[in-house]
């Protein structure tokens, strides 16, 4: 089955490849289909509305299996003016590039400390117009950590706050403890290949 991931950035689109390596799927992003895509206001008020609604406006240009994805990043004590919630690149209505969401993270954590975080994760999957799936669960998301001021050498495209991202317990950037970071990845994957695993069972379409 051919399934339309609904992102262009090709970070996520590789993460969500690796998790959905043992279904029998193959799974394309927006930057595959060479065409014009339709402009979307993510609109939500939490992640599974910006998913429902980015995955109904791909589902009725294309007409195939799509889903999209959406998250949250919620800042543990911090006033409710800095918490970024759906809003985790856009700042006062400005799309942030990834060194300017690096900038920026950071200077909060200068300004507060180290800060307690946690991505809350949603998926919505339109198999066709009768089958609708979604999840927010906790499966879907992370574990908290810190978010620090002071940015790790490493930079992954896509993923800017992952340089600033700290282990709880242990104190060290994830990049640098690869066996801890590939848990929590190997978790993540886990939720969504579940998810559609979990679908496709009930469908017996595989």
């Amino acid at each position: 089955m051919r399934i339309l991931y609904g992102t262009g950035n090709q970070a996520k689109l590789s993460s969500m490849r690796r998790a959905l390596k043992n279904l029998e799927v193959e799974i394309v992003g927006l930057k595959d289909l060479n065409c014009d895509l339709p402009k979307i206001e993510e609109t939500g008020k939490n992640p599974l509305e910006n998913a429902r609604i980015k995955a109904y406006s791909y589902y009725k240009v294309f007409q195939t299996p799509v889903f999209s994805c959406d998250s949250g990043l919620y800042l543990k004590g911090l006033p409710e003016e800095y918490q970024p919630g759906v809003h985790v690149r856009r700042i006062k209505d400005i799309e942030l590039s990834d060194n300017e969401m690096l900038a920026y993270y950071s200077n909060l954590a200068a300004k507060f400390g180290n800060i307690s975080a946690r991505y809350q994760n949603a998926i919505c999957f339109i198999l066709d117009k009768d089958h609708v799936y979604e999840s927010m669960d906790d499966s879907l998301s992370g574990e908290e950590f810190f978010l620090v001021e002071k940015p790790h050498k490493r930079r992954e495209p896509g993923f800017p706050l992952d340089s600033i991202s700290v282990h709880k317990v242990t104190g060290q950037y994830y990049y640098d403890i690869e066996a801890i970071d590939a848990a929590d990845e190997q978790a993540l994957d886990s939720g969504f290949y579940k998810f559609f695993r979990n679908i496709f069972r009930e469908e017996k379409r595989l």
